[in-house]
């Protein structure tokens, strides 16, 4: 058994296709972990979603922005944007099942045995992985409860609060946790936020820095795996730290880590964003 991870598909499955191939992943063998948004953007965000999914207990994926906003959408569809291409899992006959696995999805995942952690955008500079366990777990027990949902996914969007607080209450203490897992790229040592900036980690605003960089980061040794962060490039200098958003829907590579050897496989990606 072996196990891959690859960043955000974006509903490019052909790549991941190509890239599992390379390495003959079978499901009845091998695990894959996915790092987010698994839709949107790309052209098949219908086929790679029903991909993951029918993965069932050989694939490992979390929660990203995209996957968030698919589901909002799913309950409202004002909410859907023009360059969004979700359009067909929205009209899909199998639409209700889809996002209802998609609401079972973790926004933070551990593996104990192997020490590792994957999330889709971070982990705030201020948390244990522990911490980040409980926290992620509020959101998932939202997202599974009918009664909760709509006025979470009401309150969702927007960048307040940027700091957390413990005394934090309500859906502005589920909007900060989610905007941690699925959004941040730069924030202060505070976990501060800015969801502003979205270029690379060289041009961080002042007094921001990549979530990874802090020297008190209170999960500097761990293994994390992450994806969001396109401009990255996949360069992480941070030990033990592994971006692997390398923008396949913006035309670039998607890549796919071993998770046992360290090895990374990439395949050239020829989709462009419609928008």
């Amino acid at each position: 058994m072996t196990t891959y991870a690859v960043g955000d598909l974006q509903g490019c499955l052909e790549p991941l296709q190509c890239l599992l191939q390379q390495v003959d992943f079978s499901p009845s063998r091998d695990c894959l972990w996915l790092a987010g948004d698994l839709v949107n953007r790309g052209p098949q965000s219908l086929e790679a979603l029903r991909f993951v999914r029918d993965l069932g207990s050989s694939g490992v994926a979390v929660l990203g922005n995209h996957d968030l906003h698919l589901v909002a959408t799913a309950y409202n569809i004002d909410r859907l944007k023009r360059s969004d291409t979700l359009r067909p899992v929205l009209d899909a006959p199998d639409r209700t099942d889809l996002i209802d696995w998609l609401r079972q999805q973790k926004l933070v995942h551990h593996d104990s045995e192997r020490e590792t952690t994957m999330v889709h955008a971070g982990i705030p500079p201020q948390w244990t992985v522990e911490k980040a366990l409980r926290r992620a777990a509020e959101v998932e027990e939202v997202l599974r409860d009918d009664a909760r949902l709509l006025p979470f996914l009401d309150g969702m969007y927007g960048n307040q609060p940027a700091k957390w607080d413990k005394k934090l209450h309500g859906v502005p203490r589920l909007r900060l946790i989610t905007n941690y897992f699925t959004r941040m790229r730069f924030c202060k040592a505070d976990g501060t936020l800015n969801l502003e900036a979205k270029e690379g980690a060289d041009h961080a605003p002042t007094g921001y820095a990549p979530w990874f960089s802090h020297p008190n980061r209170k999960t500097r040794g761990c293994k994390i795996i992450f994806g969001h962060w396109a401009a990255l490039e996949g360069h992480c200098e941070e030990p033990n730290v592994f971006a692997l958003d390398t923008g396949c829907v913006w035309g670039n590579v998607m890549t796919l880590m071993n998770l046992d050897s360290g090895e990374m496989l990439r395949c050239d990606c020829d989709h462009k964003d419609p928008a």
